[in-house]
């Protein structure tokens, strides 16, 4: 997605019209629309004003993915309880099938036996409770998955 349609998603997303935008930051609205149509860009100084104002970071604004924020939203969203109802292999096996048939194909006992050894390490050593070792150890899976990937 290109600047021009971050600026514009961020500032749908904060309810404001192309006219308020203007208003606020001191340009016109022609200028906001050159921004969201990518015929100029805002410099730095301008680009700071517009995070401020759609209330996202710099960052958000140059890279502003509509869906990541939605999901990100909607995670944020769901309690602790209805989380605990929901069976995460099964949603996650719709996208990914082999979560639904690996314990056919897999004898995973020795490697749960591993895992669990690795999770009181981490209980032990560094004083973690057992979600949050769970957590980290998922985290260390994840950065080893991103980093064969990448």
């Amino acid at each position: 997605m290109g600047l021009g349609n971050s600026i514009f998603e961020a500032r749908k997303r904060s309810g404001l019209s192309q006219e308020d935008a203007a208003e606020r930051l001191g340009v016109s609205r022609q200028t906001i629309s050159k921004w969201e149509l990518d015929e100029t860009l805002p410099d730095i100084r301008q680009a700071k004003r517009l995070s401020v104002l759609y209330r996202v970071t710099l960052d958000e604004l140059v890279d502003f993915d509509l869906e990541v924020k939605e999901i990100q939203e909607a995670i944020e969203r769901v309690s602790e309880e209805a989380q605990r109802k929901i069976n995460w292999t099964e949603m996650w096996a719709k996208k990914y099938p082999v979560l639904s048939r690996y314990r056919q194909e897999v004898e995973t006992s020795s490697y749960e036996r591993e895992l669990r050894a690795l999770l009181e390490r981490l209980r032990l050593e560094q004083g973690y409770s057992k979600e949050d070792a769970f957590l980290v150890l998922k985290d260390i899976l994840g950065g080893i998955w991103t980093q064969q990937n990448s």
